[in-house]
């Protein structure tokens, strides 16, 4: 009898296994209200009889690029605010953002920073500011005190809470003193000073380090051909394959630094850019990828970079959501653009721009960007979660780094991509930008589902 009751409960204990296994689980995002809403899918057939339906195949065997993650960029104005919230609340906004394994994180995995002053900073500086006329070469003045008072302790915050974020430094200019017009905004680097700006970036990645945050990622220099924000540098291509080939590479080389070179980090209207700064082969061998931004040119233009250089990889760095927002229009398009089709043409990760403004979408430098919306808007201790919130936490929560890009074909309006993950789980982030509900077959192997997306909506499947 003992035995029967032992077969009896082991029969029981495969067959919950079996039906908690099968059960597909599905976070959908309707613009209309339904934000980030989990359900629950069984398994099925196709149905028999006349129903036609599109049909989305997967094939975990047919892999592409790893992932590193999807987040958005922690701007020095980003920890202004966060540093003027109660510890207890900034806590919790920090954990739902960052933790991956707490529940209702959206668990960000990738963070861009600034090396020095972006335009979303309160005011513009770098980590070695002099009187004019006094250079130093040497960088012996180089000091992170800029950062001490609420960038460093926001960012060593967030590194408790997820010690394995990924973390990529962008400058968005060197210190005046090395540049042709002496000003913060626009002119060039001096070619006298190529030695003393590489030694810098050096010093940077040193001094974090030593403060207990590892760059995983450099880039150059951020949007290298508009010289009209502030900060912000011109560096033609030219100008930057020489830098890096001559300057940067043997400074990392001679100092033991792995950060990874990143060249370009700007529009895709000019993939001809990092094109032709790898297909020189002394620049080339310093160089790990090329960065991209979306506010000029075609998503696919990062796959013509890929064409070109495929042992180079590419990351997917910025793009900012026009204040006030708009639901609808800003989740569809980022989500479709950018998450699904950034990684479809071999990004790496995938970024939004900046993580928190306040109601008047500030702080910003003088001529830096008015308008420039947060994932999150930081009223004191008053949280509004913005559409790129839902945007990353789409991917981020489910996406965890490691992933691998898995083929998936697009039928009609439902963009997608798929991705196994390194826990063995299978996800598809699907988007139905048509004006009316789809029903779709879903097909991956031994797993088959039909799923309804309504209108103008997105989901993240997972099984």
């Amino acid at each position: 009898m003992y035995i029967r009751f032992q077969i009896l409960g082991i029969l029981l204990l495969n067959l919950l296994s079996s039906s908690a296994f099968s059960q597909i689980q599905s976070w959908v995002t309707h613009p209309a209200g339904k934000l980030f809403l989990q359900q629950s899918i069984v398994p099925s057939s196709p149905a028999k009889g006349t129903e036609t339906l599109p049909y989305i195949f997967v094939n975990e065997l047919k892999t592409f690029q790893s992932m590193d993650g999807f987040g958005c960029t922690l701007t020095g104005g980003s920890t202004q605010l966060l540093a003027k919230m109660s510890p207890e609340n900034r806590a919790t906004l920090l954990k739902e953002l960052f933790d991956p394994k707490a529940e209702g994180s959206i668990g960000i995995s990738y963070l861009r920073i600034s090396v020095g002053a972006s335009d979303l900073s309160d005011r513009v500086f770098s980590y070695n500011d002099l009187p004019t006329g006094q250079t130093d070469p040497l960088q012996l003045k180089f000091s992170l005190e800029p950062e001490q008072k609420d960038f460093l302790p926001i960012l060593k915050e967030i590194l408790r809470i997820n010690p394995a974020i990924k973390i990529m430094g962008s400058p968005w200019s060197p210190p005046t003193w090395m540049k042709t017009n002496g000003d913060s905004k626009g002119g060039s680097l001096k070619p006298e000073h190529y030695a003393a700006y590489a030694l810098y970036l050096v010093k940077y990645i040193q001094a974090m380090q030593k403060e207990g945050v590892t760059i995983d990622a450099l880039t150059v220099q951020n949007e290298p051909l508009h010289p009209g924000n502030n900060p912000s540098l011109l560096m033609y291509a030219h100008e930057q394959a020489d830098f890096v080939k001559n300057h940067l590479g043997p400074a990392f080389v001679k100092n033991g630094i792995k950060t990874k070179i990143l060249v370009y980090d700007h529009n895709a209207d000019r993939p001809d850019y990092p094109i032709s700064i790898l297909n020189d082969p002394a620049a080339k061998k310093y160089i790990d990828g090329s960065a991209f931004h979306l506010y000029g040119g075609t998503v696919d233009a990062l796959s013509e970079v890929h064409d070109a250089h495929p042992d180079k990889n590419l990351y997917f760095t910025e793009q900012w959501i026009g204040a006030p927002g708009n639901m609808e229009g800003d989740l569809l398009w980022h989500i479709k653009t950018l998450m699904i089709g950034a990684s479809r043409n071999w990004a790496k990760n995938v970024l939004e721009w900046n993580l928190a403004n306040d109601p008047k979408w500030e702080p910003h430098t003088v001529g830096g960007c008015t308008e420039c919306l947060g994932v999150v808007t930081l009223d004191q201790e008053k949280i509004t979660r913005n559409p790129a919130y839902y945007i990353i936490a789409h991917a981020a929560k489910f996406v965890r780094p490691g992933s691998k890009r898995i083929f998936s074909n697009t039928v009609l309006s439902l963009a997608n991509v798929a991705f196994k993950t390194p826990d063995g789980r299978t996800v598809l982030l699907v988007t139905n930008d048509d004006s009316k509900e789809v029903r779709f077959r879903v097909n991956a192997g031994k797993t088959g589902f039909t799923y309804t997306l309504p209108a103008k909506s997105v989901a993240t499947l997972v099984w």
